[in-house]
């Protein structure tokens, strides 16, 4: 049977990577966006060209209030196009970048960086468990800058630490089902997250390329076929571990 992958902010970056990704192994893909539904269908007609469904739904994953009525929906584009009241797998990769020193930061982006890092990783979860099926995936996504400081990450950095403690305990309390729970930390990668910063400062992308035992930053494939290839069989005792993808940052 078709495995069905859920992928939290799959409109651009690494989600929309993933989501190709995961399609190009076979898999069948539901990703959610917040405010780009252009680009989301846009992700949806690309993974439909390699021959595989996709549908496009809205979420906001620092909204805990809405999950309930986002499971709702997404039991019915199980039901209507898939016949099924089961998903596979979820990707919890949707977030965004706030960078400040701590002595700067303001409470509301520290809250906006919890609520959706972290406390909206813990809750979706929550809400989706009765739909994800039995011997299925999780996978979480954390950053490098868990292991490696770097000034004005201080809270972002603490709200994936907190995923990364969050896959060890989902791990042992889901093992009963069978369902894998692993971290996936990608080191500094180019794309438009936090502002383009890695991609557009050449400042940056040189400190962080400078750090990178491959001379270099990443790309969105080098994360995406990676994460999928976390949801196969082949994968399949892989579990409760954090997997940097960085191409030896600061080693």
């Amino acid at each position: 049977m078709t495995k069905i992958s859920l992928v939290t902010g799959a409109s651009r970056g690494l989600g929309r990577n993933a989501a190709l990704s995961i399609a190009r192994r076979g898999g069948d893909v539901i990703l959610t966006y917040q405010s780009q539904a252009a680009e989301a269908q846009a992700a949806v007609a690309a993974i439909q060209a390699l021959g595989r469904q996709a549908v496009a739904l809205h979420l906001d994953t620092g909204k805990v209030a809405t999950f309930a009525a986002f499971a709702d929906r997404l039991r019915g584009v199980l039901r209507d196009n898939w016949q099924r009241d089961r998903f596979d797998h979820l990707v919890n990769n949707a977030g965004h970048g706030d960078y400040a020193l701590i002595a700067e930061t303001t409470e509301a982006q520290f809250d906006g960086l919890i609520d959706v890092h972290f406390k909206g990783v813990y809750f979706l979860v929550q809400a989706l468990l009765p739909l994800i099926a039995d011997g299925g995936r999780i996978v979480n996504l954390s950053s490098g800058l868990t292991r490696v400081s770097y000034p004005g990450y201080a809270a972002y950095a603490a709200a994936k630490a907190a995923v990364e403690v969050l896959t060890v305990y989902m791990a042992k309390e889901l093992g009963g089902r069978g369902i894998a729970v692993n971290t996936v930390a990608p080191g500094a990668i180019e794309t438009d997250f936090g502002g383009g910063a890695v991609r557009d400062n050449p400042e940056i992308n040189k400190i962080f390329a400078g750090m990178t035992a491959l001379g270099r930053v990443g790309l969105p494939d080098d994360i995406g076929p990676m994460i999928a290839a976390l949801l196969s069989e082949d994968n399949r005792w892989v579990n409760a571990q954090r997997i940097e993808v960085s191409g030896g940052q600061a080693i």
